[in-house]
């Protein structure tokens, strides 16, 4: 199985003079579910090379056992360290696609041409893929065959209004994930802040916060494994 995991190259939080990225526990729990099932992994950026990490996803108390073992992962490591460039990857060479979030997503990955086109592709192939937290924002742009948005009709989850309120970000990010996947016409799911949720509709698989994004890996290997995989 080849997996494609897509991460931001923004590393600005708005004119906030803070740094943003991707969210560690977001790439680093979906990467050992896939490894840990077998799967050959691929990281990609839109800018190739190391990808920007959130500072503040590495603090103590965001830290969990995944996080540290991906960081002592020589391995893991290295492929960090030499992202693929996003113009230069075909959704023909995967199964599916991983999307972790992170604040920087909102800036880059929801308006690359590259990415829409990506996501695009794996919809029209027939392929499952799932986007987590601020990433599902990326689907704001994203097409079906037939022309239509996306999300409008489907039940999609992500990071939600009260979670972004608590991180103070409400006035800092360009949009509100929940805000504007419903302003597309889709159904947004929600559990309390923090807690553990996923959805899949269709080939689409989303979760909504980082504690989600393991929980979103594996409900994604599950469902390519009964498609034979």
């Amino acid at each position: 199985m080849k997996v494609l995991m897509v991460l931001t190259s923004h590393d600005q939080l708005g004119d906030t003079g803070r740094k943003t990225g991707f969210w560690l526990e977001e790439l680093a729990a979906p990467y050992y579910v896939f490894k840990d099932a077998g799967a050959q992994i691929t990281l990609a950026s839109p800018k190739g090379g190391r990808p920007p990490l959130d500072p503040k996803s590495n603090e103590p108390n965001f830290q969990t056992d995944i996080t540290r073992r991906f960081e002592k992962d020589a391995d893991a490591e290295a492929q960090l360290e030499r992202t693929v460039r996003l113009d230069s990857v075909k959704q023909e060479g995967y199964d599916t696609v991983f999307y972790p979030g992170g604040h920087g997503p909102m800036w880059d990955l929801a308006e690359d041409e590259n990415s829409i086109k990506l996501v695009e592709s794996f919809l029209a192939a027939g392929k499952t893929f799932a986007l987590v937290c601020h990433s599902s924002g990326a689907l704001r742009h994203v097409k079906t065959p037939g022309g239509k948005l996306l999300v409008a009709g489907k039940t999609v989850t992500g990071f939600t209004n009260g979670e972004e309120e608590e991180m103070g970000l409400t006035k800092v990010v360009p949009f509100l994930v929940e805000d504007e996947l419903m302003s597309l016409g889709a159904t947004f799911s929600k559990v309390k802040n923090w807690g553990v949720h996923v959805v899949a509709d269709g080939q689409l698989i989303t979760g909504q916060n980082p504690a989600s994004s393991g929980p979103a890996a594996k409900l994604l290997i599950d469902t390519l494994k009964k498609n034979g995989k």
